[in-house]
């Protein structure tokens, strides 16, 4: 490996977190009181997040060592019909966390062969929340409730062939 290739790796992965420690340097030397507060707020998101990016670690690292790419591409590939239709909606639902802390993971399941389908398919049913449900029907009643359900199942999966027809995430970004 060059050192150029091997610099612009360091940048990529320490890039971020040394931009943000130079730029709280420089605030709490001019705004020492609102750079504290910025801190302590950076500090509470960390604790907020940090279960749900450990929980997505550990799952990554167990696909990592039980799953092959050819069970990933059977359940969630381009061929995986409607049972991996099914898991992809089932999943996006139960999914619980924050988005964010989910990204790693579908990475990973992308480049074992997850299509790009059933990826948007499980980002989009992430809204519907099974718990939430219940307070949905006392406020709005089953009707309501259900034809948003529905509806959002639906849309998630247009959305999702949508996004497969683009072929966005191999093509344009990577």
């Amino acid at each position: 490996m060059t050192k150029k290739r091997a610099g612009g790796r360091f940048f990529r992965t320490w890039g971020i977190p040394l931009c943000v420690i130079v730029v709280y340097t420089i605030l709490i030397g001019a705004a020492s009181d609102r750079a504290i507060i910025a801190l302590r707020t950076s500090w509470h998101v960390l604790l907020q997040v940090i279960l749900p990016l450990i929980i997505a670690f550990v799952m990554m690292f167990l696909l990592n060592l039980f799953l092959k790419p050819q069970h990933i591409s059977r359940f969630l590939g381009k061929g995986a019909g409607i049972k991996g239709v099914i898991l992809s909606t089932s999943a996006g639902i139960l999914s619980m966390g924050t988005i964010y802390a989910w990204y790693p993971l579908l990475k990973t399941l992308q480049e074992k062969g997850a299509s790009d389908f059933h990826l948007a398919n499980f980002l989009s049913n992430r809204a519907i929340k099974p718990f939430l449900l219940p307070l949905m029907v006392f406020y709005f009643g089953w009707v309501f409730t259900v034809v948003l359900f529905v509806l959002s199942v639906f849309g998630g999966l247009l959305i999702a062939c949508i996004v497969s027809l683009l072929g966005t995430s191999r093509s344009s970004f990577n």
